[in-house]
């Protein structure tokens, strides 16, 4: 984002509201505008043999996902996806969501453990090159050390880079990792179903909002909403 302003921390007594100047509105502009128009998107799946069983069924959200964020500005958008052992694969960033949408109805369903780590890893390397402004995870299970995934999400708060977590099924070992890693990340935790096109679309045009505020600042924006 343009604006290197830091968010203001909560007080602990509420102090009196303050009308917004003309430049803290244009700088709130700039910044919504730099999430929704020419904004950088990881778009992350978990292709291991876990999701096998739904995973026709996950491919048509998940290309309805990829709808969602195409209708969104000018979204560049990378896909990187894990399965097998080791196998961890990404593509460029792309602004025809079309072009990904075909890439992920080929990727098949491989045996393996989750390597969200190195998803992480990911979205940290390509943020220190052009920021990224958010970073979507679509899985269903975690087998890795909580502590590691805590501490790159850490990282990726620090970078202003939220993960937005949407989970498929209800493992509760994962739920509380997923959980987690959107906290430290400033991001949100969903369940992978029907609504998951729609919430992440609603997410995008407001990622600028949240990255700088948090929940708290997206839930006032969607207080000034009808509907």
């Amino acid at each position: 984002m343009s604006d290197n302003k830091q968010p203001v921390p909560a007080r602990a007594d509420p102090a009196p509201v303050k009308q917004s100047s003309t430049g803290e509105i244009e700088a709130f502009i700039r910044q919504a505008k730099a999430a929704t128009g020419a904004g950088r998107l990881i778009l992350s799946l978990d292709a291991t043999m876990s999701r096998q069983p739904t995973w026709d069924l996950a491919s048509t959200l998940q290309g309805e996902m990829f709808d969602a964020v195409g209708k969104v500005g000018s979204l560049s958008v990378q896909l990187v996806y894990f399965r097998g052992l080791g196998e961890c694969r990404s593509s460029g960033f792309v602004t025809d969501t079309n072009a990904l949408k075909k890439l992920m109805t080929r990727i098949d369903c491989r045996a393996g453990h989750t390597q969200i780590g190195k998803v992480l890893v990911r979205a940290l390397k390509e943020t220190a090159a052009a920021k990224v402004n958010a970073l979507v995870y679509i899985g269903d299970a975690m087998e890795e050390n909580i502590d590691d995934l805590a501490e790159k999400a850490g990282s990726l708060g620090l970078h202003g880079v939220p993960v937005f977590v949407f989970q498929e099924g209800h493992d509760s070992g994962a739920e509380k990792a997923f959980k987690e890693i959107a906290r430290l990340s400033k991001g949100a935790w969903f369940r992978f179903d029907r609504s998951a096109a729609a919430t992440l679309a609603g997410l995008l045009s407001a990622v600028a909002v949240f990255a700088t505020g948090g929940l708290k600042a997206l839930e006032a924006r969607a207080g000034r909403k009808t509907g």
